[in-house]
């Protein structure tokens, strides 16, 4: 094996390997060595750092229920006890993925997560805690029980005054179950991803008060 064959191909040069060819592409995207880092600044110690990674977890373990309620089907979780034991699984794991993104959220924005050229980093975020409560929202209208029944009847005059009832009908619940399973966790999926590769891009924000928040937002520029 040549040096060229073992560091990749010299700038300006196209490579014929696929494999080489996105290694490339990504050390555009993300930092050489920061998309699984192993070591992180002192200042990560703190606790505020980890629940970015909870709701991570947490929206795992989501979208994992979820898959399984929708190989059972509609009416699986109503007559069998795994079916139910899954569903309650995917509504405690929804109910803990928003508790640890509002922390999250909310001490990103006490410590002004978007100095150091990070504002999309931090715009991407709010996002996904928009599309989160859509997501959650259709979720509640495919229960097919009573409290989907009564949540959609209080919803509907209020979606309807505005014109959106039009298209988005909230007393049809198969339309609210593709909503909730197909289109919306696709949005939300991307806009995730794309909030996770910009963190690994420019890094983790530092607390304001840190040495090295100054030179963080200079080196950011």
């Amino acid at each position: 094996m040549t040096a060229t064959q073992a560091g990749g191909t010299p700038p300006g040069t196209s490579s014929k390997s696929w494999t080489v060819r996105t290694r490339d592409r990504m050390s555009r995207v993300v930092p050489q060595g920061q998309v699984l880092p192993d070591r992180q600044p002192a200042y990560m110690s703190s606790w505020i750092y980890v629940f970015g990674v909870l709701t991570l977890a947490a929206l795992i373990v989501v979208i994992g229920s979820g898959v399984l309620l929708a190989i059972g089907g509609v009416t699986w979780w109503h007559v069998s006890s795994l079916g139910h034991f899954v569903n309650s699984l995917h509504l405690w794991s929804v109910e803990l993925f928003f508790a640890f993104m509002v922390i999250h959220l909310w001490g990103k924005f006490w410590m002004a997560a978007w100095r150091g050229n990070r504002a999309l980093t931090w715009m991407t975020g709010v996002l996904a805690f928009l599309g989160s409560i859509g997501t959650a929202f259709t979720g509640y209208l495919s229960q097919t029980n009573f409290d989907s029944q009564w949540i959609s009847g209080q919803a509907k005059d209020g979606l309807n005054s505005v014109g959106i009832g039009a298209f988005f009908n909230v007393l049809n619940p198969g339309q609210m179950l593709l909503w909730h399973v197909a289109l919306l966790p696709l949005v939300l999926g991307v806009i995730v991803l794309l909030h996770v590769v910009l963190v690994r891009r420019h890094g983790i924000v530092p607390p304001i008060d840190s040495e090295g928040a100054d030179a963080d937002v200079e080196d950011a520029r």
